[in-house]
């Protein structure tokens, strides 16, 4: 939620200028431009005109004249005009744009440097010295250069891939449809011809990129803002484990995808989780130890209990004293 939130406010404190550059542009037109459904544009124009000033009386708010024919400002309500910062609200924003700026993929960083200098020559004015230094933000890795210049220029691209949740390096073709943030890690949201699907491929996991001479062509449903942003969607296709959760083991529901199921009388939760692989499923169980039983499916219990075994037969092999694995599901 919170990355669908941020990106369509991006998109809204784009408009304003963008109308004003633009007068009278059809809703068609301005739709393509900002990677929308005119559908989707027209709401965000109805969100739009109620922004504006504190007061949010007339002539505080943002004015617009629109239809899917015409869209126009009316009154820009003073946002095309420059921002004249305090010291404090300067220092916020640095701080913001570091922090977006470490995050790959979210920015140019050759305009987030330029942007970061005169920010911190601002402030430092303001302080009446300037030593001249500018702090370096992180250098961009060049799969990340490749994937913005090939969403920028509208190419597909080949990518060489690491699945965490499959443990395998893949290739594979996509189109690119936008960058996105989910849970404080930068994504790039495109087409996946191989699974014929919206997919997040999380930029610090994409190790080669190549852009393809030949355009990107997402299909149209596919271009919508909320598509595939689920990092873990309930496909039924996808295995599913059940779980029951200790009591003292509560917080494992909230780092992983996990489905609540029950409540039982001692405090512990039955849950369910999809998962790609039985192996990394059986790997990340055995790391809760006696906090998680897996209670189904039948082979992934087998798989815990044989790793489980295998692990403490190495403990004994070793002649250290074996530590206490919990029993599984049912036999």
């Amino acid at each position: 939620m919170s990355s669908r939130l941020s990106t369509r406010l991006s998109r809204l404190l784009n408009m304003v200028p963008y109308f004003l550059a633009n007068p009278g542009i059809s809703a068609a037109e301005a739709a393509a431009d900002l990677g929308v459904t005119t559908k989707q544009l027209m709401s965000d124009l109805n969100q739009l005109w109620m922004c504006g000033l504190p007061g949010y009386g007339p002539g505080d708010l943002i004015d617009l004249s629109f239809s899917e024919e015409s869209i126009e400002v009316t009154f820009s309500a003073g946002i095309e005009r420059p921002l004249r910062l305090t010291s404090t609200e300067a220092t916020a924003l640095l701080v913001a744009l570091r922090s977006i700026a470490a995050l790959p993929g979210m920015v140019d960083p050759t305009a987030a440097q330029s942007a970061t200098a005169k920010i911190e020559a601002a402030i430092a004015g303001d302080k009446g010295t300037d030593d001249g230094s500018v702090a370096m933000l992180p250098v961009e890795a060049p799969a990340v250069t490749t994937v913005r210049s090939a969403l920028a220029r509208g190419r597909a691209l080949r990518l060489v891939y690491y699945s965490a949740s499959r443990d395998v390096v893949s290739e594979r073709v996509v189109d690119p449809i936008r960058i996105v943030l989910v849970d404080n890690n930068s994504y790039l949201q495109a087409w996946c011809r191989q699974a014929e699907g919206v997919r997040l491929f999380r930029f610090d996991r994409i190790e080669e990129a190549v852009e393809l001479d030949e355009p990107a062509h997402p299909p149209s449903h596919a271009t919508d803002e909320t598509a595939g942003l689920d990092l873990f969607s309930d496909d039924p296709a996808v295995p599913l484990a059940r779980l029951r959760i200790r009591s003292d083991y509560g917080w494992v529901l909230d780092q992983y995808p996990m489905h609540r199921v029950a409540v039982h009388a001692d405090g512990s939760v039955e849950a369910t989780m999809r998962f790609a692989t039985r192996d990394w499923m059986a790997r990340l169980l055995l790391g809760f130890g006696s906090g998680v039983t897996v209670l189904g499916p039948a082979e992934l219990v087998t798989a815990v209990r044989e790793r489980s075994g295998a692990a403490l037969a190495a403990y004994d092999e070793a002649g250290y004293e074996q530590p206490v694995i919990e029993e599984v599901g049912p036999a």
